[in-house]
């Protein structure tokens, strides 16, 4: 069931998903969101989840759409979904070597489990598991799953199946459309009971029935689900210092696939001379790599309308490449959204490094939505939680 085109991937496709679902964020979301009713059945949540990870929309945009049909409290289940990314993201930001852990640690199960026969049952779907299996053909197929669908394949994977659960995060990545280090990574770490320490997720065959319909009711379940343990976290560390962006600095804009809407970011004033759009998820599969393409194009014709500038597809982020556009150019500073931890952000930090001595200066901009969020998100979420009606106010938008 090969479904390319469930996500056109364009920013006119998410406005249009955007502007439809915004009537129904409010209780009929809060009353449905938890029902998996098979992939033909999404009218219960947005499907908005691919544009806002890729930046195709904002966070932004969407909470100013739901909050100008709805009140805050009567929308607050969704519009706090949305601001479980914005999180995620910020937590991570603030405890990198989290990332730095898990990549280690995937890199050596890998290893551990290259000829795994459970691991290749539980990728292709064929463990025998009702529901799982439907899930794990699903997400190949689809590029998506359901949220609640997520936490279930997580905890049998972990709990029932006992296999790593950074191979599951892994699976995810490679093949979720929408899948973004910081949501992932994080979500798998909290089933397994190492986000929040000793809390773990537990899937049980009553829940799964009632929230698929009867769809599914897999037996042979773990019944217990003991946390993992892990050597103790750094501290979060503070968020470094980024400026604003310069519209008086004369630059090639980078664009990656962690935002491509640069347009509400530079603005008309920006000097851009030249962009070059990252046009390759190479972490990806099939799909996600499609819609990561697809999705380029259509911000280099967007990019090309906005800035009246030149506009070149690259595979890669390598130092020299990016000083040869600058070269080119004319000019000597390269400007990129911020990109969160994780892949695009580490091949940014060795192509900045590489830059340097080159002549070229690369400057990183973050919006103003994660820099008033993401220091909120040094404890828990019901700590960061507190923080969004004010900020949403500072934003003006509550």
């Amino acid at each position: 069931m090969a479904k390319a085109e469930l996500f056109p991937p364009t920013r006119r496709e998410a406005l249009s998903r955007l502007a439809a679902f915004a009537p129904r964020a409010g209780r009929d979301y809060a009353r449905g969101r938890n029902s998996d009713l098979g992939p033909d059945t999404r009218h219960n949540v947005s499907l908005l989840s691919p544009y806002l990870r890729h930046r195709l929309i904002t966070e932004r945009e969407v909470v100013a759409a739901v909050l100008a049909q709805h009140a805050f409290a009567a929308a607050e289940t969704y519009l706090r979904e949305v601001l479980w990314r914005t999180y995620w993201k910020g937590w991570l930001e603030l405890r990198p070597g989290v990332w730095d852990r898990y990549s280690a640690e995937r890199n050596a199960a890998r290893g551990a489990f290259a000829s795994s026969h459970d691991l290749g049952c539980a990728e292709s779907g064929t463990t025998g598991i009702e529901g799982f299996d439907d899930w794990a053909r699903e997400l190949v197929a689809t590029g998506t799953l359901h949220n609640h669908a997520r936490m279930w394949f997580a905890s049998i994977w972990i709990f029932t199946l006992r296999l790593p659960w950074t191979l599951g995060a892994d699976f995810f990545m490679r093949h979720l459309i929408d899948a973004d280090p910081a949501s992932n990574t994080l979500s798998w770490r909290w089933v397994a009971g190492l986000q929040t320490a000793g809390k773990t997720y537990l899937a049980t065959t009553d829940n799964i029935a009632r929230y698929t319909g009867g769809r599914f009711a897999p037996k042979g379940l773990a019944v217990s689900a003991t946390a993992l343990t892990e050597a103790p976290l750094p501290p979060p560390t503070a968020l470094p210092n980024v400026a604003d962006p310069d519209p008086d600095l004369p630059a090639v804009l980078l664009v990656t696939p962690e935002d491509m809407h640069p347009e509400s970011l530079f603005g008309h004033g920006a000097s851009i001379k030249a962009a070059l759009i990252l046009a390759d998820a190479a972490a990806g599969g099939a799909l996600s790599r499609a819609f990561v393409s697809g999705a380029a194009n259509d911000t280099a014709a967007r990019v090309k309308a906005h800035f009246g500038c030149p506009v070149r597809m690259i595979g890669t982020l390598d130092a020299v490449s990016l000083h040869a556009a600058a070269a080119e150019s004319g000019v000597a500073a390269i400007v990129t959204p911020h990109a969160p931890v994780g892949p695009i952000a580490d091949a940014l930090a060795l192509a900045d490094a590489a830059l340097a001595p080159l002549g070229t200066s690369l400057h990183r901009c973050r919006r103003s939505w994660d820099s008033r969020f993401w220091p909120h998100a040094h404890k828990g979420y019901f700590s960061f939680r507190e923080k969004i009606p004010p900020i949403l106010a500072q934003e003006r938008l509550c």
